[in-house]
């Protein structure tokens, strides 16, 4: 094995703050990077959240979550396994594991953004246990009627983002969102280092060589003054308003904050006010060494937004062009409920989602925050569970979900009821093949103390006949990943 070249130059002229014209293009070729998993972790900061437990249900027979449409957790980890290191146990999020792919769920009943699906079937890692699989999908709406955008891109523009793999990436990838901008959307460009300023104002989607011009006029150097920055960013998508449209702050940024509002806590607290405006927030992650994911994570989850980290050109392509119906949402402030029927469920454990808990009560309370589904988006969650024996008959449980549409104050209510009857893992629907491989990865990955039987063989086993629904070939790429993996 050897490790991409420029990505090792890169890493090397970035610490000692020289600068690198080759950028980082996630190649497949793995090897031990010089810098120690141990170093890396203590550069970046990340949340370790417990595992969740085994809850008995007779005990607790209710489970209550927001949905989680992130994908960073899956790029970031992407990006240390090409480096030849392990990613930190903390910044393993293994429901962004199973919300980094598209799922083949069916379309919403008329009259609904959401639709609801389940299977049960037998836990890969755990003979005794058997695993429910919840897949959620957004409404598909046609390119053509997506509402009128009003973007504002975020852009830090200081000193620790001079390194090829951030300001560069970010550059790249707004420059590819402009390409695919109808003449009725809008952009304007705010950028902070020491302070904030106005680097474009709002323009139409037409002038993209205006735009594009002014994204190649970024340059990077300075302090980091993020809290005056999403200040500035939020007034200007106040002042461009499209009502019922999409209207949304992009931030671009490693997360090193350091001039002003600087601590999360503040930040989380200015990005729960924002959001009464109805200004979504996606905020996008780039580079290593001082990398904030807990501070980026947080401040989307608050923020009615999602969290994706760019790692290589082709998650660029991902997020700006294949998943671009994402920046739509179509259900806000979305919930699940799981009522487990006691007389066929023993106990379960939900996978992932430690920091989305609810409590019971909040499914019902419209005033609680939750997560935001973009248009075709697909939310999938899993849960190990140990049956009591009984025969089959009653159903396992019932899946409820919440949401409201854009627009709308009044949560709506949709219920599944979850089959009774388990199928062998081996002949389940590919989808929740898929996702059993990749939630096993995962567990892998968080050396989690549930990872039972599972290896890296059964990561593949599951995972190599499961890849036929992938429209843009991320299932293949990371079966491909695997395949590379040293374990």
């Amino acid at each position: 094995m050897k490790i991409n070249l420029a990505s090792a130059v890169c890493l090397f002229t970035a610490f000692l703050s020289v600068s690198c014209n080759e950028s980082y293009d996630g190649g497949l070729s793995f090897e031990k990077s010089w810098i120690s998993e141990v170093e890396q972790a203590n550069y970046e900061k990340y949340k370790e959240y417990a595992e969740n437990p085994f809850v008995k249900v007779a005990d607790e027979p209710v489970s209550t979550f927001s949905v989680d449409a992130d994908g960073a957790s899956y790029a970031n980890m992407r990006r240390f396994l090409y480096l030849g290191q392990t990613p930190p146990k903390a910044s393993v999020r293994i429901e962004e594991y199973l919300n980094y792919f598209t799922y083949n769920y069916p379309e919403p009943a008329a009259g609904e953004n959401v639709a609801l699906v389940s299977e049960l079937t037998s836990c890969p890692w755990n003979s005794g246990h058997h695993l429910i699989r919840l897949g959620m999908k957004g409404k598909t709406i046609p390119v053509a009627e997506l509402p009128n955008s009003n973007y504002v891109f975020l852009i830090d523009v200081s000193g620790s983002m001079s390194s090829p793999d951030k300001l560069q990436v970010l550059k790249s990838g707004f420059k590819t969102l402009v390409d695919n901008l109808r003449a009725q959307d809008r952009i304007a460009i705010v950028t902070y280092a020491g302070d904030a300023g106005v680097h474009l104002q709002s323009t139409a989607g037409s002038e993209k060589k205006k735009i594009k011009n002014a994204i190649d006029d970024l340059k990077a150097g300075g302090s980091t003054a993020g809290g005056a920055g999403i200040e500035t960013a939020y007034k200007i998508a106040e002042d461009h308003f499209i009502k019922g449209g999409n209207n949304r702050v992009i931030l671009g940024t490693d997360g090193d904050f350091n001039v002003g509002m600087t601590s999360t806590d503040e930040l989380v607290k200015l990005i729960e006010k924002k959001r009464e405006t109805g200004i979504y927030l996606t905020v996008l992650g780039v580079g290593e060494g001082n990398l904030n994911d807990h501070m980026m994570e947080q401040i989307a989850n608050k923020g009615n937004g999602n969290y994706e980290y760019i790692d290589n050109a082709k998650q660029i392509q991902k997020v700006f062009t294949h998943e671009l119906q994402k920046f739509y949402t179509v259900a806000k402030d979305s919930k699940i409920q799981v009522n487990f029927n006691a007389s066929r469920v023993e106990s379960y454990r939900l996978i992932g989602y430690e920091n989305r808990s609810l409590n019971t009560e909040d499914f019902e309370n419209d005033d609680t925050d939750a997560g935001e589904i973009g248009s075709t988006q697909t939310i999938t969650a899993l849960y190990e569970v140990k049956l009591t024996g009984t025969a089959a008959g009653d159903p396992v449980a019932t899946f409820d979900f919440r949401y409201k549409k854009p627009g709308e104050t009044t949560s709506r209510l949709l219920t599944h009821s979850i089959a009774s009857s388990p199928v062998d893992i081996a002949t389940a629907s590919a989808d929740t093949r898929f996702a059993a491989s990749v939630a096993a990865f995962g567990l892998l990955m968080k050396q989690s103390e549930y990872k039972g039987t599972a290896d890296k063989q059964l990561v593949l086993n599951l995972g190599k006949n499961a890849a036929g629904f992938d429209p843009n070939g991320y299932r293949a790429e990371f079966l491909e990943l695997l395949t590379n993996w040293k374990e």
